[in-house]
């Protein structure tokens, strides 16, 4: 259905995740060209409603990571000019993106996720104050790739990684430090396709181990016994729905050795990059290479609202 239209593959944009999108989307743009798509790259500017009208797009797969592409405000401007998109609505975008509202949504929901507390530019943050003991994680609330993202061991490290964070967003979360497996769930059609191990080579999954090769390990499927396997599968699907995302999402958590599972964060626009994860899971979970998967994305392609 989708060779007959024109197909805007948004990529680039605004965010500090500009680097990664651009690569994202390049790779989606020649997948979809070598399968006969009629598939055009749009670097992503303030102006792109003009440039989606010059360039007569019907269809858009969104390859774009981070604020004013992963966060809703792109779905919003595609559902004003009721261009079909690839990928989760406005308001799953918006929720899955922001750190603290997601995070609130999980426990309403009745998923596990690590203890927070969130600050704004200009309030105190103090140890004393905080439910929780060292070590911390330190993050801006509106960011992805892990920008901005520090572990505190001693107290003496949280000014810094407080200025780092601030430096990305105007409100940040300090959460309690899990320790556990670093586990991605790869979510395609509503249901889930396999759970991948990440071994970083650097103290956490942090952006350089994210994009630069050789600098994590990829574990497919993830050394979990087969129950936790499963249920590490069902729970990512769970964060998944009650965001109300659609499409396809990759949910991270972290498994600690008695088999709990903290859900981290909700994906909605994974990499598709030649390292992303989501990738790799739909080839080793689903048989999927990637321009099947490309092509099974840009097929789902939809509104979230209809005018008549």
């Amino acid at each position: 259905m989708m060779k007959s239209k024109k197909i805007g593959v948004l990529l680039g944009g605004l965010s500090a995740e500009r680097e990664v999108s651009l690569k994202s989307g390049t790779a989606v743009h020649r997948a979809l060209v070598a399968q006969g798509y009629n598939a055009v790259a749009i670097d992503v500017g303030r102006d792109l409603a003009d440039v989606l009208r010059r360039e007569g797009v019907e269809v858009a797969f969104i390859a774009l990571h981070g604020r004013y592409g992963e966060d809703g405000c792109v779905q919003g401007l595609l559902e004003l000019l009721q261009i079909p998109y690839t990928g989760s609505g406005v308001l799953a975008s918006a929720l899955a993106m922001h750190k603290r509202y997601s995070k609130q949504t999980f426990a309403a929901s009745g998923i596990l996720t690590a203890p927070f507390c969130c600050y704004r530019r200009g309030e105190a943050v103090k140890m004393a104050d905080l439910p929780f003991a060292l070590p911390l994680v330190v993050k801006p609330v509106q960011e992805g790739s892990s920008v901005g993202v520090s572990i505190v061991k001693q107290e003496s490290q949280l000014a810094k990684a407080l200025e780092l964070a601030f430096h990305h967003d105007d409100e940040i979360l300090v959460e309690q430090y899990i320790k556990g497996q670093e586990v991605q769930i790869g979510i395609l059609d509503d249901r889930p396709i396999g759970a991948i191990e990440i071994v970083p080579k650097n103290e956490f999954y942090d952006f350089e181990a994210k994009y630069t090769d050789g600098m994590a390990e990829h574990l497919f499927p993830a050394r979990l016994a087969p129950e936790v396997y499963e249920k590490v599968q069902q729970i990512g699907l769970a964060g998944h729905r009650a965001l109300g995302c659609k499409g396809y999402s990759r949910v991270d958590l972290l498994v600690t050795e008695a088999g709990e599972s903290y859900v981290l964060e909700v994906n909605t626009l994974p990499g598709m990059t030649a390292l992303s994860l989501f990738p790799e899971i739909a080839a080793k979970g689903a048989g999927l290479p990637f321009e099947a998967l490309v092509s099974r994305i840009i097929e789902s392609a939809a509104l979230s609202t209809k005018v008549n």
